[in-house]
Order: structure tokens, then C-alpha cells, then sequence
């Protein structure tokens, strides 16, 4: 019988169930468990790839193509495993699924409602991933006051009936609230949270409370008595240095033991290789800066894997990754202002991420030519590097109108362009490559220096390619195109030779860095930073 854990939130929306949901699987996988993450979504879209960033963050890409919530990327740097496009349910899949079926005449006489057909199909969604693993764990997304969130919490109340009781098990996260004016801890709203979970037929058997500071014993037992739920099933989540502190926080309230005995499952956990990572990020013994020039850099959590990569690489390096990040439009406005912070803000290394768009493009290939001119070691990801690629051709092979085929279709020089294949395909889904893709290292580059493999999968999220009418000219100017597809078509990688570390690729690898396992790309640019 599959063994599921809902985790609910209240009160407010952003608390960070995900890092509750994450930590809770990574002591659970430590046990040496199959544990499976799931992210119910309740807004409408099929998937996060239509999303503005500064509506909801980062829009996460699986190795399997498909686009998600940020927080499928979360489990993952947690897990240090690979989740799929299974691992993400969104309210418009689920209605999508039963409109098809039932224009296939699969409810044949039959009253298609929310109940049964619409839970069905989540329920459906949850056990296609539940059957296959020891113990999966079910996000639900928003709040249990959100109207959106009333099919998904009935269909994890269903099965409650379904599987019995001692199969499922419910924790909701909630703020406990102090009042900034007196000091004073506020339970009521904990309270009225739980009496909503209620009404959808659902008692938590763990209650999370997420708090600035540490909960007294008399507040502990006031909502243990009040909410109805064990003393030591209510959990104090307080603020700590670093989010990968959390499981150790958890551990030592029992969390995992109260978890398995319910499920009558004896398991011993080990998060000792796991403490002693989040140990070199508490205590680095060297520390280097590093400039984001970004598109939406007013939010971190729009670059939330690259700054997470950076961490890892930290904490590999033993060196504390300091993180400046810097709107593209500060150039526009300043045109100094990158010499300014290189020398007022000791700028040891620059990134550009990916992004969409062609607004300030011109910018960013300032910042290409400030970084390849003074020998700064940087690193482009996506549309970074066919930005580098644009500013190699403009400034160092000297062409004219250099541009890509996205942003201006009459340019002379079209270096970044559609492929010939995509070029009539309507549905714009269907031209971009999502996902895993294999790329070709060349032995002798800097490529194959960091990976150490031949032969490797980055993640991709994009529609445009380097040209490959402007293969041969890049190179015979020094562009090393170091890292292509198996059938030498498409260029993945470009270096630059005598420079500290000038490598860019148009994979997205912040997506495949984990905590315990950090990414070599990332590694190479916070070792050169540290050297520069």
C-alpha cells in the first residue's frame, strides 16, 4: 500500500512549504527510502513556462523538457535526485485530462462534475507516482483558504478513505504571528487555520510553525490543547543561518521518527555527509564576490538556481560566494557603473543568466565586452551566450549590424538564428528544445577540463541557435567552440583562449546542481574568481 504525506499550508502564502517538503524527504531518503516529491500547482496554466518572473520567480525546466514551479528545482537540490514532468500537477492538466476523456465518451452517461471526476484525476496523478516509491510526498500549492485549492484538498481527503488511515499522513505549515508593536505571540490565527483544514474534512497530524524566534513551552502546549494535536507533533521552524539547516532543525524534534512510526516503518537515518556540507557553508574559510547581471533582478527567487549553484560551488570551494546583482538597465543609465563596482565592490567574477526578450541586449553586451576586455572571469548561461556570441562578432570579428534573428529579422549578420527545420513549425511550444540534451566535449577545452567526461546532459530552454553560416569566422578569431551536439550542428559551448575563464553554454546547468553534488561549471568560475 503506497504511504503519502500531504503538506498543506495557512494563513499566508510564502512561507516556504517547499523547504519543509524538502527536508522532510531528504531525512526520509536518508533512511535509505525510495521517496518521490509531487507539487500540486492550483493555477491555471498547463505549465510555469508562460509565466512573468516577477509573478512567480524562476520557471524551473525538468530533465525530461518540462516547465515548472521553482520549487520542483528546490526537491531536487535537496534530493540530489532527477523529478519529472510527473512531478508537477496543475489545475488546467487535470481539467484538460477530463474534457479529453470525456469528449472521448469515457464518462458515457454520465454527470461530469468536480466530485467524483475532477478528484479522480488527481487522485489518479498522485497514485501513478505513489505506487512506485516507499513514501511520496504532496505539496499542495497556495493556502487552504485559496478558493483554487478546494479540488486538491478533497481529492487528499478522499484518500484518507481510500488507502486508511495509517497511510496517509497530513502536516500544514502555518505562521505563528508576533506582533511587532508589544512583542506578543499570537496563536488565533494558527488556530482559525486549522478549523479551515477542518472543514475540508482534514486534522493534521503535524503542525509546523514557522516563527522568527524560539516558541516557549507554555505557547507549544497552548496550541498542542487548541489545535487538537500532539505536543510533540508541533514543530517549531525558526530562521536559520541557511535553508539546508532545516533537516537538521527537523531531525532534532523527532520529525522523522513521528513520521515513520505512523506508517510502522523502523528505519535509522544518517544525515552526517549531509551536516558536514552545511558546515563548510556556516564556516568558509576563503570568500569571493560575484556580479549577476540580470534582466529581473529586483527579486532573487527569478535567478533562485543560479544563486542556489553558487552555494554549492561555496560550499565545495570552502568559500563564502557574496552576490551582487545588478539590472542590466544600471548600464543603460551609468555607463561606468561596472568599472565603478569593480573596483569600489572588488568584482572577482560575473554571470549573466538566461532571460527572455530583447530589452536591453545592447547592455548586456557591454557587460560581455567589459568582462572579455579586462580579463574577469565570467560565465553565460542560455541567451548569455548568444549575447557573448553577438559581442565576439560585433567587436572582435568586426561585422556589421550584428544581431539575432529573435530581435531584429532584417539584420545583415543574423549570428543567433531559427534552424531551418523550426522555421515553419506554428505552435512556438513546439520549436523550443526543453529538457535533456546530449552535447560532445572536445578533449582538449576547458569544457572537458571541468565535466571530465566526453560526453555529457545539460538541461535547455530555448528557441534560438548560433548560425551556423558564422561557425568558421567565430573561430578563426579565437572563439573556441568547444562543446557541440552529437551531430556537430548546434553549438552547446564557446570558450575564449587567454583569458582566466571565459566559458559559456546555452544549457541551463544551475538546474542540475545539488547541495551534495555542486556543479562543475559553477566550481570552475568561483575557482578562477578566487585566482583573478
Amino acid at each position: 500500500m503506497p504511504k503519502i504525506i500531504f503538506v498543506t499550508g495557512g494563513i499566508v502564502s510564502g512561507l516556504w512549504k517547499w523547504v519543509i517538503t524538502a527536508s522532510i524527504a531528504k531525512i526520509l531518503q536518508s533512511a535509505w527510502l525510495k521517496i518521490w516529491v509531487l507539487k500540486m500547482d492550483p493555477y491555471l496554466q498547463v505549465d510555469a513556462g508562460t509565466m512573468s518572473p516577477y509573478e512567480h520567480w524562476e520557471c524551473y525546466v525538468t530533465y525530461d523538457g518540462w516547465e515548472t514551479d521553482l520549487d520542483l528545482g528546490n526537491y531536487e537540490r535537496f534530493l540530489g535526485t532527477y523529478l519529472s514532468k510527473k512531478s508537477n500537477v496543475t489545475t488546467w492538466q487535470i481539467y484538460l485530462s477530463v474534457i479529453e476523456k470525456e469528449r472521448a465518451w469515457k464518462y458515457l452517461w454520465k454527470t461530469v462534475q468536480i466530485v467524483p471526476h475532477i478528484t479522480n484525476e488527481i487522485k489518479d496523478r498522485i497514485l501513478e507516482v505513489a505506487n512506485k516509491n516507499d513514501i511520496t510526498i504532496v505539496e499542495v500549492g497556495w493556502t487552504v483558504w485559496d478558493i483554487e485549492s478546494a479540488p486538491f484538498l478533497e481529492a487528499i481527503r478522499q484518500l484518507k478513505r481510500d488507502l486508511g488511515r495509517e497511510n496517509v499522513f497530513y502536516i500544514h505549515l502555518a505562521l505563528l504571528l508576533e506582533l511587532d508593536f508589544s512583542g506578543e505571540i499570537k496563536t488565533k490565527p494558527i488556530q482559525h487555520s486549522i478549523i479551515k483544514l477542518r472543514e475540508y474534512g482534514i486534522t493534521a497530524d503535524m503542525l509546523v510553525c514557522r516563527t522568527s524566534k524560539s516558541m516557549s513551552e507554555k505557547i507549544k502546549q497552548k496550541i498542542s490543547m487548541l489545535c487538537d494535536i500532539d505536543e510533540n507533533s508541533v514543530i517549531e521552524w525558526k530562521n536559520v543561518e541557511t535553508i539546508y539547516e532545516v533537516p537538521e532543525k527537523l531531525q532534532e524534534q523527532n520529525v522523522w521518527n513521528i513520521i515513520l512510526q505512523h506508517f510502522w516503518i523502523t528505519k535509522n537515518i544518517n544525515l552526517n555527509d549531509w551536516d558536514e556540507v552545511v558546515k563548510k557553508i556556516k564556516n568558509p574559510k576563503k570568500e569571493v564576490n560575484i556580479l549577476l547581471v540580470g534582466k529581473y533582478t529586483k527579486f532573487d527567487d527569478t535567478y533562485k538556481s543560479v544563486l542556489e549553484a553558487f552555494k554549492h560551488a561555496g560550499a565545495e570551494l570552502e568559500t563564502k560566494v557574496n552576490i551582487k546583482l545588478l539590472e542590466s538597465e544600471e548600464i543603460e543609465k551609468n555607463p561606468e557603473i561596472l568599472e565603478k563596482l569593480k573596483k569600489e565592490w572588488f568584482v572577482d567574477g560575473i554571470i549573466v543568466p538566461g532571460w527572455f526578450g530583447k530589452r536591453w541586449i545592447k547592455w548586456m553586451m557591454e557587460a560581455v565586452k567589459f568582462a572579455r576586455e579586462n580579463n574577469i572571469p565570467f560565465l553565460w548561461i542560455c541567451l548569455g551566450m548568444q549575447v557573448a556570441v553577438m559581442e565576439f562578432a560585433k567587436n572582435v570579428c568586426k561585422l556589421e549590424d550584428v544581431n539575432s534573428e529573435e530581435f531584429d529579422e532584417n539584420a545583415k549578420n543574423k549570428v543567433i538564428a531559427l534552424m531551418e527545420e523550426q522555421k515553419n513549425i506554428k505552435n512556438l511550444w513546439w520549436t523550443m528544445r526543453l529538457g535533456h540534451y546530449e552535447a560532445v566535449l572536445e578533449k582538449w577545452s576547458l569544457a572537458y577540463k571541468l565535466y571530465g567526461e566526453e560526453k555529457i546532459l545539460e538541461r535547455h530552454r530555448h528557441r534560438y541557435e548560433v548560425n551556423p553560416a558564422y561557425h568558421k569566422i567565430l573561430q578563426e578569431k579565437w572563439l573556441v567552440l568547444s562543446w557541440k551536439s552529437p551531430n556537430w550542428k548546434l553549438v552547446e559551448f564557446i570558450e575564449l583562449k587567454n583569458h582566466p575563464y571565459f566559458i559559456a553554454t546555452q544549457a541551463h546547468p544551475e538546474f542540475q546542481s545539488s547541495l551534495q553534488k555542486a556543479h562543475p561549471l559553477f566550481v570552475g568560475l568561483v575557482k578562477a574568481s578566487l585566482n583573478s
